[in-house]
């Protein structure tokens, strides 16, 4: 089991490496880099590229017991065909409408250089904050037969939340890494943690990497 609150995850102490991913939610360019859509929108992306470790630590150890490792792209399409007439007002309200900003194809979509693809990770393309919608992601992970997710990513606040809700929904059992999460407002980010907890975990679990790594690391022996 992995050391968590506001439990021990996962509840009944079963946790089969093949019926596990971890889900690194929307680490681009777009969101991390200073030239970015999330700086143009105002934010500071240093505390969301600060996460990126973290990231690569919990990958590394959910391929080492034989795990799936899930990442998340957003963005529209190119032709601007799925853009909803709400998205399209905001993004002239913020200066952004003849951008690339969160366009697919474009440098700004593809995932930061730094975090760590592997070649047997899983890509999913999303237009939403959740990562279940309009996507094949629940088809993904029941094809594979997973059902215990690590959740980690950006922003806290908008699509890792909006993702681990669906998630939950779903019947998926949660744990969200806490210190692999980031958002650009200090507040938010910790009243998001601190709402995965509420009600005894009703959206499961945190915990940090080095809890994670350590509960992955023994079950190595049953993996081989």
């Amino acid at each position: 089991m992995i050391r968590a609150e506001p439990f021990d995850w996962p509840y009944d102490g079963r946790l089969a490496p093949a019926a596990l991913a971890f889900v690194a939610i929307d680490l681009q360019h777009d969101f991390l880099s200073p030239e970015g859509y999330f700086a143009r929108m105002g934010y500071d992306p240093a505390p969301l590229r600060r996460v990126i470790p973290q990231v690569n630590r919990i990958s590394a150890a959910v391929r080492g017991v034989g795990g799936t490792v899930v990442h998340t792209r957003q963005g529209y399409r190119a032709d601007l065909a799925d853009m909803t007439p709400y998205e399209r007002w905001r993004r002239a309200r913020s200066g952004l409408d003849r951008s690339q900003a969160l366009l697919r194809g474009t440098p700004g979509f593809e995932i930061e250089a730094g975090v760590e693809v592997a070649p047997q990770d899983v890509v999913v393309d999303k237009t939403c904050n959740g990562a279940f919608t309009h996507t094949d992601l629940d088809h993904v992970l029941r094809a594979r037969g997973i059902t215990h997710l690590i959740v980690a990513g950006v922003t806290t606040d908008v699509c890792v939340h909006t993702t681990l809700r669906q998630a939950c929904d779903l019947n998926f059992q949660c744990l969200t890494a806490a210190d692999a999460c980031a958002s650009g407002d200090a507040e938010i980010h910790a009243a998001a943690l601190k709402m995965v907890t509420v009600e005894d975990g009703v959206f499961g679990c945190l915990a940090d990497t080095d809890a994670i790594v350590e509960g992955l690391a023994a079950l190595r022996p049953a993996a081989a």
